[in-house]
């Protein structure tokens, strides 16, 4: 009796040999979401109505999730709901409701930001996964473990840190024990700001970048005012917006560097955009995973400029490289570089000669790029492309129709780019317009029995779906065609306009048998059948009955203190300033930490000793632990932490959590309270006053801190202005620390001009040259129980710092009132002041 050997269609070549990565692919739209499904996308993420970070994103609705769910399943593929905003104290009750439909729908996941949702979402489902978002800031395993206390089940890494430092962090999960999967950004814009930490759009304009509206002011160009002079930087005027992130060539690194899932950004993009990048990564992660060499060819570059580009770079992956992130030219995009007119024709034809760079043709979009993108610029419809002959090198001709271009506004020298490819287009239009299933996922069938009992067909999908079907008739003894495992690999290999592509076959059949080829037929359509029925029911996750109620904070009683307040200083001078006074709690926060033990030693020394406390950096990434032992070393009082590296280090320290942590509802604020020592919660800088009401009333007041007087912190960067403009250096290896040379400020297209300082891990942040001022609201915080108010202050002389304390502290004692000090400050600042984020 003979048994049938196995056949596997994946050939020698294309067997695996390391586990693919997921590829995860962005879905505004239906249109999105079926070309992310035929370009061999794993997974899409996509937002609903409310509470996603891409709120300008057409988006799906409620409804739309049953349908959805069950054609991505079908194809194999997951869904992810993007609930990655802060959520406000009013939302919770709406929020839970979302949530309960959200996991009855069978979606695979949550990418979530608010510590209080994660929260919430396991309270209501011990196994529905979440995942934590980018704007979690997640930069070391000390975060990742963060976010696998909080209940989720994968974690997206910050887009800054490189590959080395992924390496790390999974060192340092590794030795603290912990398994968590580990995803990151692969393609796509890339925000100058880390994820999270950015205000400027609620700062600038109310429009906060943690609810999905963010408004691109780093997309906008500034000019830089150096020691109070405007330095000339020629075209470079997009000084914070950095090129698109392309992480095609380093792919083999992230697959070994153990990521599971490669993110591709851009769920405001277009069909065409989501077919064309997620076509090119399939193809380069099936090409690594097989061990194929891994190279960039001119087509995937081509193809990948021409979905979008600002330029394409390896962000942060490769490591810091002020000097490529931000060519500073652009802030929207291009597309592909054609070439410099060298001659113009402005006859009765239009025409331009250029050296062409890349291939062009007629029919194709271009745009003539004289060095000011923020002006109406010259572009059309090319009508031809002519050589100019074998003397004249790769000079081209290219013509316009008559009334399509105005070359009066071209000029010799102006760059061509290509931002329209019809013929790229339509060949990925039809990828995801079709009826026909273009791309396929392997299944496995085994085929077992023997002359006399039934045959029986045992298909698996690779996703824990398993079909079994048994044949009508009895097999028979073949007399001249058996059922060898190439016959049955041709018959049930049929699987045409499926979801399926037969992977290996597996024959034990026993002896020479036989089935009739229609029975066959029927044996395959119904494993595809059952297959099918068993990927489209919705995933049966846990729901219970809980509410968010039982999340809320207990009442405490409230000590009876008076209201004082607390100062935030940023250099040495400050700080002399304010120890004249009687404040008693003074915050600390330089550049150099190692100036806090003069800090600390000065204040000890003042006639009035008052609590000082100081600030380690806002980011911490592996390392850079000697910073904090450096912070530690200064014996202070206490400790104002901003991350999750912070909570660790200073575990057995005084510490009060600063607004980094985007405190923004009641069940964030308990669980950090119960979870953590901290004395203290600086509310949110997201939230309005009707929001910071809301908040107050839900919590002990004595909880929290309400920063009254500030410069918003806007930008918060890995990027380094100093060192890309101000050097020829690429990081603080080698740019010669002109941060600590020269005051920088940039100046915004309404002339406001905004300070830039650097940290002691060499990041940036941009401040509001407004100060922010809650003074109409202080009352109001009094009557809800508030007592501690802070103010901060940037680069304000040690004069300016007394004043505004004097009139702050008047305010606090009842002297003058919240609408006086309002008027006073308007007319004490050059600038005025705002209201800011706190806007009624």
């Amino acid at each position: 009796m003979t048994v049938n050997p196995t056949i596997s269609l994946e050939t020698e070549l294309t067997s695996p040999i390391i586990k693919a990565p997921e590829l995860l692919a962005p879905a505004g739209t239906w249109e999105c979401a079926k070309a992310a499904v035929e370009n061999g996308a794993d997974a899409i993420y996509f937002g609903l109505e409310k509470f996603n970070a891409r709120m300008r994103a057409h988006n799906f609705t409620e409804a739309d999730l049953p349908e959805l769910m069950a054609f991505l399943h079908r194809r194999g593929v997951k869904g992810y709901v993007t609930l990655n905003t802060l959520i406000f104290t009013s939302e919770l009750g709406s929020v839970e409701s979302y949530l309960r439909s959200i996991i009855a729908a069978g979606v695979d996941a949550a990418i979530v930001q608010d510590v209080g949702l994660c929260r919430l979402i396991r309270h209501l489902s011990p196994d529905f996964p979440i995942h934590g978002s980018t704007q979690m800031t997640v930069t070391s395993g000390a975060g990742v473990e963060f976010a696998k206390s909080l209940g989720c089940d994968l974690v997206v890494l910050a887009r800054e840190c490189s590959i080395a430092e992924i390496r790390k962090i999974q060192k340092q999960i590794g030795d603290r024990q912990i398994s968590l999967p580990l995803e990151v950004f692969v393609h796509g814009a890339l925000c100058v700001a880390y994820s999270g930490q950015c205000l400027t759009s609620e700062s600038l304009g109310g429009r906060s970048a943690n609810r999905g509206e963010c408004a691109q002011a780093c997309r906008m160009p500034y000019e830089m005012i150096v020691d109070g002079q405007p330095m000339d930087l020629g075209d470079r005027r997009y000084l914070l917006s950095p090129q698109d992130l392309a992480g095609l060539a380093v792919l083999p690194e992230l697959i070994e560097a153990g990521v599971v899932s490669l993110k591709i950004e851009g769920r405001l993009k277009h069909p065409e955009y989501v077919a064309s990048v997620t076509q090119v990564y399939r193809q380069a992660i099936d090409r690594v995973v097989q061990g194929l060499e891994n190279q960039v060819s001119a087509g995937d570059r081509y193809q990948l400029e021409m979905a979008f580009s600002r330029g394409l770079y390896t962000g942060w992956l490769d490591g810091i490289d002020n000097q490529a992130l931000v060519h500073a030219r652009f802030g929207k995009k291009r597309g592909v570089y054609l070439g410099e007119i060298t001659e113009i024709r402005d006859g009765r034809d239009k025409q331009v000669v250029l050296r062409l760079q890349s291939p062009l043709k007629a029919g194709d979009g271009v745009v003539f790029d004289a060095g000011k993108p923020a002006d109406r610029e010259e572009g059309g419809r090319v009508y031809a492309v002519e050589s100019l002959g074998k003397n004249s090198g790769k000079d081209t001709l290219v013509t316009f129709g008559r009334r399509d271009v105005d070359l009066r506004r071209v000029r010799v020298g102006d760059r061509l780019w290509k931002t329209n490819d019809p013929e790229l287009d339509k060949q990925l239009r039809q990828t995801y317009t079709s009826e026909k299933i273009l791309f396929q996922r392997p299944i496995e069938i085994e085929i077992h029995g023997e002359v006399g009992q039934t045959l029986t067909a045992i298909a698996r999908d690779g996703q824990g779906n398993i079909a079994q079907v048994d044949s009508a008739m009895m097999l028979e003894e073949a007399n001249n065609k058996p059922l060898t495992t190439e016959r049955l690999t041709e018959q049930l290999g049929r699987l045409g306009n499926t979801p399926f592509r037969l992977g290996t076959l597996h024959n034990h059949l026993q002896g020479a048998a036989m089935l009739p080829v229609s029975e066959l037929n029927r044996i395959r359509r119904e494993l595809v059948e059952q297959l099918d029925i068993l990927r489209s029911s919705p995933n049966r996750w846990q729901l219970n009955s809980h509410s968010y109620t039982d999340l809320l904070p207990k009442s405490e009683s409230s000590p009876e203190i008076a209201p004082q307040a607390i100062v935030l200083v940023r250099n040495l001078e400050q700080l002399e300033a304010v120890l004249t006074t009687d404040i008693a709690t003074i915050y600390c926060e330089f550049e150099d930490p190692t100036s806090y033990r003069t800090a600390v030693e000065m204040a000890r020394q003042s006639a009035n000793a008052p609590s000082i406390w100081v600030a380690p950096p806002r980011i911490t990434k592996p390392n850079e632990n000697y910073i904090l032992k450096q912070v530690r070393s200064s014996n202070a009082d206490g400790y104002l932490i901003r991350n999750y590296d912070h909570l660790q280090f200073f575990a057995e320290e005084r510490i009060i959590a600063d607004f980094s942590f985007n405190i923004a509802n009641p069940l964030t604020a308990n669980y950090f309270k119960q979870s953590f020592p901290l004395e203290r919660l600086t509310a949110s800088y997201d939230l309005s006053i009707h929001q910071l009401e809301s908040l107050l009333k839900k919590c002990p007041p004595q909880w929290f801190e309400i920063t009254v007087h500030q410069h918003m912190p806007m930008f918060h960067m890995e990027h380094c202005v100093f060192c890309a403009f101000l050097s020829e250096g690429t990081d603080y290896t080698n740019c010669g620390r002109p941060c600590d040379k020269h005051e920088v400020k940039l100046r915004d297209r309404t002339g406001a001009e905004h300070v830039l300082l650097a940290d002691a891990g060499c990041r940036n942040t941009v401040f509001n040259g407004t100060a922010q001022t809650g003074a109409e609201f202080v009352q109001r915080f009094l009557e809800l129980g508030v007592r501690h108010f802070r103010l901060e202050f940037v680069n304000e002389s040690p004069s300016q710092v007394l004043e505004t304390i004097n009139r702050y502290q008047q305010l606090l004692a009842g002297k003058i009132s919240g609408s006086k000090l309002w008027k006073d400050l308007k007319l004490q600042n050059q600038l005025g002041v705002t209201r800011g984020s706190l806007e009624e």
